[in-house]
């Protein structure tokens, strides 16, 4: 392309001479140039650009607008070329060429133009920018346009789009840099060969991979010899099939294909140094000479442990995922209930075989039908699926199922809704099961139950009629027993006292007597235990306490019959939470046999001993006979003497069975170790507690009051309601050994509600079972008349079992005496009243 484009007006003054000629020769040239010229100018695969001198364009041609996207009209006059060119670039171009030319350039225009601008040829790559802001590479030729005084009028501008150039050259560079990086890559074994399979190049990548040098393989061995044998051997037998000729196991097996211009790539075992293996999967390529003969082959093989790992994970994991699919289908069909799952508009997505049998429909038959019509009741089966899908889930919700023959089941429904791993619902699961029977059970049960409350009731009704007929006994045998043990007493505390022949006669009355009221109690606690109607006060007691107390009880038994007692000295003060008064019961009745089947001047040994955490052991132990295992087996069973009836010894055979069950009561649990011929061990176990017992009040008198009349003093006034004789005859016996006090005495209650508002006795002594008004209902009426209300009311009764005793405190009496009477403790009650009245009077006045 010429530098320079002059007007061709001007150049013709000597049109016909040699001169002329010439000159017409050298516009023709010009023309045609010329030409060349509006060819590119015109040309859409060239962007031309013109401008005025200081950059302004002033053409624009269709190559420029395609390759640009602005039109002619959007540039003209408007812009300069540096507009539409990156701006770092041309700021680059700036300082370079400042540092070339050594001369300041100002970045813009003039730095496109600059080398054209001093005559210098000037092409250069450059990026445009499209009127979209998208870029493209350039190759732009810059030309100056000079006038016919040879200024600068303009410059030309022809640009290339350098796209696909860029691209390819790109694309060979990262060939070359591809092909370079696998053979030089570690990831990769590449192993060159010669024509014959002889190793030729070995790189890192098959050095860490096969675990040999370079030096160790090279012009030494093929790759088969390092590939597992039996693989190349079928590989080779697998060719020679397909391929229908005879391949030689060996190097040929594994280049056969590409030796004759086949693209092979297969799966191959290498075998490392060390004798490990892994698997690979090898691309083999035929290298070739300039004349397309065979040279050698490359061998580029990958690790393929990884993705075999992978495969081996996927397919246990498929295999893993059928398992659970078979699993989860034989849990749905195994299922007693009828199980179903559907969308979330009701209709049915799959049913188990016992769905199929509620409603004689097949599999495919209820899948894609509406769950709501095989129920009795439509409208409520799909307000299920509705509650379902509202609250997450419905339980025991009853439907009625009809089968295609028209039988009915009743089914109760447990649902829930159910999601995709995205939580996005899917539907309903539900299970129906068959309530039909239990709904007849049901019904069965509600009938057994109101049979069961009226035995319970009839059972109730037998109770009640049992503790009164146990209270009327007690009741019936204690008044009796009262006036025998009550005169004996006296007798035996007679004065002059009585003769040798009439104590002992006096001892067998009271040993015969106390005796009776032992088995009673024993006989009354055992039947209120069995009803479930014995009352126990837990509360904290002291173990040194009650040892005491059972001690001073049980010493006078163990003298008569010659046997020593060892009690525990308590280092440490223990407490148990137990009912006092039964706990002492148990001991006394453990003491009491040990004492009793013991050997002639035997002893017996009472210890304590800390057997577990939070419980204590209370262990007596005698030496006696002992117990055989057999009897031993039988021991806490009901009327069960053992044989000890040889021994001539008294017992109901439930005093064991008495102390069992009050120890269970009780929390605690009891126990036997026997030897015979050497003795045996009863104990105990009560819970400990940390808790202690109340500070105890005053003591009370212990013994029979000798009361001495005062010189001067007044005598304390006894008022006794009794309507049975012989027990009033008792009692003016005992209190005329008091010369401090009197007896008024009265057969009913009101006769003696009167004699009290009268006579303002001390003390009042009243009998419960009384012919008129009951001892209970005398006391109320004492209690409301503010004349009487301060006077004492001690009970004296023989209705004796704990409920009388309890519901006696409760109504207010003063104490509770139980008939038969005993002396002392009798006296001692009377002495506590009296100082009571003495007090009470006092405050009174």
């Amino acid at each position: 392309m010429p530098k320079k484009i002059r007007d061709p007006a001007i150049l013709n003054p000597t049109a016909g001479t040699a001169e002329g000629i010439t000159e017409v020769r050298r516009q023709e040239a010009l023309l045609k140039t010329g030409a060349l010229q509006n060819a590119i100018l015109n040309s859409a695969n060239f962007s031309s650009i013109a401008t005025d001198a200081k950059g302004v364009i002033q053409i624009f041609n269709v190559g420029a607008e395609r390759m640009l996207g602005y039109t002619a009209a959007d540039v003209l006059n408007k812009i300069t070329p540096a507009d539409i060119s990156d701006p770092q670039e041309v700021i680059a171009r700036a300082k370079a060429l400042s540092l070339e030319l050594a001369t300041t350039i100002t970045p813009g225009f003039e730095a496109l133009v600059f080398k054209a601008s001093r005559g210098i040829e000037d092409i250069y790559e450059l990026t445009y920018i499209r009127k979209d802001r998208s870029r493209f590479p350039a190759v732009v030729s810059v030309t100056a346009l000079h006038d016919a005084q040879n200024a600068i009028i303009g410059y030309l501008l022809i640009g290339t789009d350098n796209t696909a150039r860029k691209q390819a050259e790109e694309a060979l560079l990262k060939a070359g840099a591809l092909q370079s990086a696998i053979f030089n890559s570690a990831n990769f074994s590449s192993i060159a060969t010669e024509a014959k399979g002889v190793i030729q190049i070995f790189n890192v990548g098959a050095e860490r991979m096969l675990g040999y040098t370079a030096a160790e393989v090279m012009n030494k061995i093929t790759p088969a010899d390092i590939s597992d044998p039996q693989e190349v051997i079928a590989r080779a037998e697998a060719l020679s099939l397909e391929l229908a000729t005879t391949i030689t196991p060996g190097f040929e097996a594994l280049v056969f294909k590409a030796s004759r211009g086949i693209e092979d790539i297969y799966e191959l075992t290498y075998i490392r140094k060390d004798g490990s293996r892994f698997p690979a999967v090898v691309s083999v390529t035929a290298l070739r000479d300039a004349q397309d003969a065979i040279i050698g082959y490359l061998l580029i093989g990958t690790d393929n442990t990884a993705r075999k790992q992978i495969e081996a994970e996927q397919k246990q994991l498929s295999q893993r995922l059928r398992d659970h699919q078979f699993y989860t289908r034989s849990l749905f069909e195994s299922n007693i209930d009828a199980i179903m799952t559907t969308d979330p508009s009701g209709i049915i997505t799959d049913v188990n075989k016992q769905m199929e049998v509620l409603t004689g429909c097949t599999r495919d038959e209820l899948i894609g039908a509406p769950f709501k019509n095989y129920f009795t009741d439509p409208d409520r089966a799909e307000a299920n699926i509705k509650l379902v899908l509202s609250e997450k889930k419905v339980t025991n919700y009853e439907l009625t199922a009809r089968a295609r023959d028209g039988k009915e089941t009743v089914v109760s429904f447990n649902a829930t809704t159910f999601y995709d791993r995205d939580r996005k619902l899917q539907g309903v699961f539900a299970a129906a099961r068959d309530v039909t029977e239990r709904k007849r059970l049901d019904q069965v049960l509600q009938e057994t139950n109101a049979e069961l409350e009226s035995a319970k009731f009839v059972a109730e009704k037998a109770n009640l009629a049992k503790s009164d007929f146990l209270s009327s006994m007690s009741h019936e045998l204690r008044s009796p027993l009262n006036v025998i043990l009550g005169f004996a007493q006296l007798m035996d505390s007679d004065s002059p006292p009585p003769t040798p022949s009439q104590k002992a006669s006096i001892d067998q009355i009271l040993h015969a007597g106390w005796y009776l009221l032992e088995l009673i109690n024993e006989i009354l606690d055992l039947a209120l235990i069995e009803s479930g109607k014995l009352s126990l006060s837990l509360e904290p007691i002291s173990l040194a306490e009650v040892m005491h107390e059972c001690r001073a009880m049980i010493e006078p038994q163990a003298q008569k019959r010659g046997i020593s007692v060892a009690f525990p000295q308590f280092e440490i003060p223990y407490f148990v939470k137990a009912d006092r008064t039964r706990v002492k019961q148990v001991l006394i009745n453990l003491l009491s046999n040990a004492i009793k089947y013991n050997k002639v001047g035997g002893t017996v040994v009472v210890d304590c001993i800390a057997s577990t955490p939070g419980r204590i052991r209370i262990c007596v132990k005698d030496t006696g006979e002992g117990l055989t295992p057999d009897k031993l087996m039988q021991l806490f069973q009901p009327f069960n003497r053992l044989g000890q009836e040889a021994n001539a010894e008294e017992g109901t055979g439930i005093g064991l069975v008495v102390c069992k069950r009050l120890i269970e009561l009780m929390g605690g649990v009891i126990g036997v170790e026997s030897t015979v011929g050497k003795g045996s061990v009863f104990w105990i176990e009560l819970n400990l507690t940390a808790e202690r017992q109340p500070a105890a009040g005053a003591a009370e008198p212990t013994a029979v009051a000798q009361a001495q009349v005062q010189h001067g003093a007044p005598r304390r006034t006894l008022l006794y309601v009794e309507d049975n004789p012989a027990n009033l005859k008792l009692v003016e016996q005992l209190i005329a050994r008091r010369p401090d006090m009197r007896l008024l005495s009265a057969a009913d209650g009101n006769l003696g509600i009167e004699l009290a508002r009268n006579n303002q006795p001390d003390v009042i002594l009243m009998d419960i079972n009384l012919p008129d008004i009951s001892g209970s209902e005398a006391l109320k009426i004492l209690r409301a008349d503010p004349a009487t209300t301060h006077i004492p009311v001690i009970a004296l009764s023989a209705n004796a079992i704990p409920r009388d005793i309890e519901n006696g405190l409760a109504a207010g009496f003063f104490r509770y005496l139980t008939k038969p009477i005993k002396v002392n403790e009798f006296m001692d009650a009377l002495d506590v009243a009296l100082k009571y009245a003495d007090k009470e009077g006092g405050q009174s006045k």
